[in-house]
């Protein structure tokens, strides 16, 4: 029976505890309506109005919400929880005594008769209790219990100013920039007034301000009401000892007669010392204590709402000017051209960071008229919501829109693969069919698409005659350059001497080393028999042969081959026969011709010695 009781009390407790935070929600949430007055102050057509706009509805919804608000209850609670009646009894007592010690018998009794007298031991009594370091710290934890009170239940009218605030934000963005610009920017400021329950709540010391949790405009207005609330116990104090003074002066001056009836003759010798210590453990003191912290604590209040109300109205309007910043062209676009501005309307929220990097790209290179144009044929909307990120990483590189969708329209699906070999750096899309990007990407050699990718299309066709296999290899062990070089045989030699150098270079790509230079490649395509110039060029012999030497000397006297490639073929043996040749001549010449006679000069001053 006893755990039915039990568990019964328990569920009572539990449901009152939720109707009561129901009440105080729903009495939270009844003040957020906004009048037709309101809403069009919303409108503004600058941001200082929409600041003015949002400061007065925050206002009017803080001070709706904390209407209700029962300071003198809440302090009570404190109060009773600090057990500061037992506490200030205790206080009362050592200053009477210490005042008891101080003062003579003539100086006490004298109190009796003399009004000045009176309130001047009072005053000292009074200012004993209240100014001790006990009081003070007890003072200081009941503002501290209060601020957590009253601080959350700000923190839960500032949350339901949002909606309003919100709905102002929309009003003004609305009728500028669409529903979506307004709805996004309102949706970001929405999520700032946020607060963590689990760590919201004042945290009140003197002079100083603990802050734990929630940050944007919830931060701010925990920092501000933290703040009024840190300074708030030193300010309780002073105004405590000013109206408990009054109460007592009031007491001692003019109802001394009537209570020393009541007390004990003996009583006599300590003056009007009694009086004091009676009326401040009195409850109707101690009430007026509450009363004035509650005052206090209400004032405070009061002051912080309008600093409240004025930093989350600078707030709503930076989070629209950051907005603004971050979206500067698409904005500036919106505002001048109306079928944008509807097309803006259209998108996405998540779509606007991708709209202001397609705008951007395309005002850099097109201009103004390039958005339109694009707006009009459907691009800028296929550019926002079809193109894949690939695509937008090409844009963005070649800074053009136009690449990105001619890359996007010839790979397809194979994008990312483009992307990914680096291809769209190398060349531009129209030098691919669909068809030969498919066959490039198929080699699934990374070296091998990089260096094809560069061909001209006419040589990179010609090489993907071969198969696979050997397209990679020799891909892989020709260079840039000498792939380059290969190409142009391709293009500039007729067919059949093209196929027969493609043939044997696949075979062995290290042959293409005698063909790569361009002073060879130029003169074998500027031969009138290419096919006995690439013949030429291909033929290997292990050693000189003359009849080869010959027979290609012929070709060259022919006019059919470039005399440059005989020299390149055979240089080292034209050189050698030349200098063989020169000796001959030499020797033929000495031969035929003989030696010329010796012409001998004899001086003067030797023929006469002779003489």
């Amino acid at each position: 029976m006893s755990k039915a009781v039990h568990f019964f009390r328990g569920a009572v407790s539990c449901l009152t505890t939720f109707a009561l935070l129901l009440a105080q929600f729903a009495t939270v949430r009844a003040a957020v309506p906004m009048t037709r007055a309101e809403y069009e102050a919303c409108q503004a057509r600058d941001e200082q109005g929409l600041r003015k706009a949002v400061e007065a509805l925050t206002l009017k919804g803080l001070e709706t919400g904390l209407a209700n608000l029962d300071y003198r209850a809440i302090v009570a609670d404190e109060w009773r929880r600090g057990n500061l009646d037992e506490v200030l009894d205790r206080q009362v007592d050592a200053a009477i005594g210490q005042v008891r010690e101080e003062s003579s018998w003539f100086q006490l009794w004298s109190t009796l008769a003399s009004r000045e007298r009176a309130q001047e031991l009072a005053t000292t009594a009074a200012e004993r209790v209240y100014r001790s370091d006990a009081i003070k710290k007890v003072i200081e934890q009941l503002a501290t219990g209060v601020g957590k009170e009253i601080g959350k239940r700000i923190e839960l009218a500032v949350i339901d100013t949002a909606g309003p605030a919100t709905r102002c934000m929309q009003a003004f963005l609305g009728r500028r920039y669409g529903t979506t610009v307004a709805s996004v920017v309102s949706s970001d400021a929405g999520k700032e007034y946020s607060v963590d329950p689990a760590k919201a709540g004042a945290q009140v010391s003197p002079g100083q301000v603990l802050v734990e949790g929630s940050g944007g405009i919830a931060g701010t207005v925990v920092l501000v009401v933290r703040r009024q609330l840190s300074n708030m116990a030193a300010r309780i104090g002073q105004r405590v000892i000013g109206s408990i003074l009054s109460r007592l002066v009031s007491v001692v001056a003019g109802g001394i007669g009537l209570v020393l009836i009541a007390k004990d003759i003996w009583d006599f010798r300590h003056g009007v010392l009694p009086i004091i210590a009676d009326e401040m453990k009195s409850k109707a003191t101690k009430t007026k204590v509450r009363e004035e912290i509650a005052s206090t604590i209400s004032e405070h209040i009061g002051e912080s709402i309008k600093d409240i109300a004025d930093k989350i109205a600078e707030r709503v309007v930076e989070i629209w000017l950051e907005f603004r910043s971050a979206h500067a062209k698409v904005l500036e676009f919106a505002d001048r051209n109306e079928a944008f501005k509807r097309f803006l309307d259209t998108m996405r929220p998540a779509d606007l960071p991708r709209l202001d990097e397609v705008v951007a790209l395309v005002l850099a290179s097109e201009g103004e008229a390039g958005v339109t144009k694009r707006l009009a044929n459907g691009t800028l909307n296929l550019a926002i919501s079809a193109l894949p990120p690939a695509a937008i990483d090409i844009a963005r590189e070649a800074r053009s829109l136009e690449t990105a969708l001619q890359w996007s329209a010839v790979a397809g699906a194979n994008l990312p693969k483009v992307v990914e070999h680096e291809i769209h750096r190398r060349t531009t899309p129209d030098t691919f069919t669909k068809a030969s990007l498919q066959r490039l990407l198929g080699l699934g050699d990374r070296l091998a698409v990089t260096r094809l990718a560069a061909l001209q299309p006419t040589a990179r066709e010609a090489l993907f005659e071969l198969d696979s296999s050997a397209l990679v290899r020799l891909a892989r062990n020709l260079d840039e350059t000498q792939l380059d070089s290969l190409s142009r045989y391709l293009t500039g030699l007729e067919k059949g001497p093209a196929q027969r150098i493609l043939s044997v270079v696949a075979q062995t790509p290290a042959r293409m080393a005698e063909l790569s230079s361009p002073r060879v490649r130029e003169a074998i395509i500027a031969s009138r028999d290419q096919a006995a110039a690439v013949g030429m060029m291909l033929q290997v012999a292990s050693l000189p042969d003359p009849g080869t030497v010959i027979a290609h000397t012929r070709l060259v006297l022919n006019g059919q081959v470039s005399l440059i490639l005989l020299w390149e073929k055979h240089g080292t043996v034209l050189a050698a026969a030349a200098v063989l040749g020169l000796v001959l001549l030499l020797i033929l010449k000495r031969l035929l011709f003989g030696t010329r006679p010796r012409i001998v000069v004899q001086h003067v001053s030797e023929r006469r010695s002779q003489g």
